[in-house]
């Protein structure tokens, strides 16, 4: 249920194309729908601007089919994070139409047409190992509406390649900065863009990275202004905040 869906049902009820009873029943799992296991959101785009999302890890293929199939019944966008091979293909089975990205391990099914924003997300990575993180972030921006930039692999290990795609990301109204060992790409990108920088550290890296915890605090203690910092591997989260920004 989004604002749109609202504003059309409220426009049959008036025009005495729906009659009220009929109203009322489509507005039945307003705000929730419990499934048991689950239970839906259905008003958050209403409160938000996007849908409920997925997080499939730690759940089982049952569980993420039985939230797919109810939210399949509504007509809103749909986007579930994590997913597994066995998830996706149960997920097609119910629609042939949702879209499965291995790398990202997302899955994606755009129902209403938009057209993207005039401005675009940058998504920068430090290297190639940073990329599903970069994919998760760029398929969430992407069916939020938003138009995308990916700079892939320009770490500060070969700063060239950064200086040589300075030029769309600046271009760009918000720069996601994806990197893992030493985190250092957010602060680089940070000190030569005026724009804000999400930064995303990632868990690649050799042992001394702790999982990600070395770019996390590298990140969080930036000297470059302007550097908001998401969790370790949350492309979701990134790109949320990155299409706030781009929306305003």
């Amino acid at each position: 249920m989004n604002e749109a869906t609202v504003r059309a049902l409220l426009e049959q009820v008036r025009s005495g194309e729906l009659a009220v009873d009929g109203a009322v029943e489509r507005l039945r799992d307003l705000p929730f729908r419990d499934l048991g296991e689950a239970v839906l959101d259905s008003h958050r785009e209403l409160r938000r601007g996007h849908p409920e999302v997925i997080y499939c890890a730690g759940k089982t293929v049952a569980q993420v089919r039985t939230i797919l199939a109810a939210l399949l019944e509504g007509d809103g966008d749909i986007l579930a994070t994590r997913a597994t091979d066995e998830m996706a293909a149960a997920a097609t089975d119910l629609s042939p139409a949702i879209r499965y990205n291995p790398v990202a391990r997302t899955l994606a099914l755009q129902r209403r047409e938009r057209p993207l924003t005039e401005t675009a997300i940058a998504i920068v990575t430090a290297g190639t190992s940073d990329l599903p993180v970069a994919e998760e972030a760029a398929e969430t921006a992407l069916l939020f509406g938003n138009r995308v930039e990916r700079i892939n692999d320009v770490g500060v290990a070969g700063l060239h390649r950064l200086l040589a795609r300075l030029e769309v990301i600046r271009s760009a109204r918000v720069a996601i900065v994806v990197a893992g060992m030493e985190g250092a790409l957010a602060s680089v990108v940070a000190g030569l863009v005026a724009r804000p920088v999400i930064a995303v550290p990632t868990s690649v890296g050799y042992g001394a990275n702790f999982g990600g915890l070395s770019a996390l605090l590298a990140m969080l203690t930036s000297c470059a202004g302007g550097v908001g910092v998401v969790n370790i591997d949350n492309g979701f989260g990134a790109a949320y905040l990155a299409s706030s920004i781009n929306r305003l």
